[in-house]
């Protein structure tokens, strides 16, 4: 069974940066499963964030490009989002999401739709 489970939200100003991780148990990340980060604010969407496909291949929102990264640690088994030049905007919770390859493209891998597991989420909060 997949499990996965955030730490590393909270609270930080505008500018500041946070690093959000995601501890998979269940699978490992060079297997052939995708990854994602993704994001909801109250009252909004679902929205994909980052994803990372398990040869290499990473994909971010246009929201974020440049100034979020996605990465792994293979021997931790864990994911992680490294968030810099945090804005106002970026406040919401934060998901960790996996899904089989093959699922979904490599072209949608931001949409919520392919993943099915997610953890429970983190909360960042960012004030201006």
């Amino acid at each position: 069974q997949v499990r996965l489970v955030e730490s590393g939200g909270g609270s930080v100003q505008a500018g500041g940066s946070l690093r959000l991780s995601c501890v998979v148990s269940g699978i490992t990340l060079n297997s052939d499963y995708s990854m994602g980060w993704f994001r909801q604010a109250p009252g909004k969407q679902r929205e994909g964030v980052a994803a990372y496909d398990w040869d290499g291949y990473t994909l971010y929102s246009d929201s974020v490009k440049g100034r979020f990264t996605i990465s792994k640690d293979s021997a931790k088994n864990t994911l992680y989002l490294q968030m810099n030049s945090l804005k106002a905007e970026d406040t919401a919770m934060y998901y960790c999401a996996a899904a089989p390859t093959g699922v979904c493209s490599a072209s949608l891998f931001l949409s919520w739709a392919c993943y099915s597991t997610w953890g429970q989420g983190t909360q960042v909060t960012v004030s201006s």
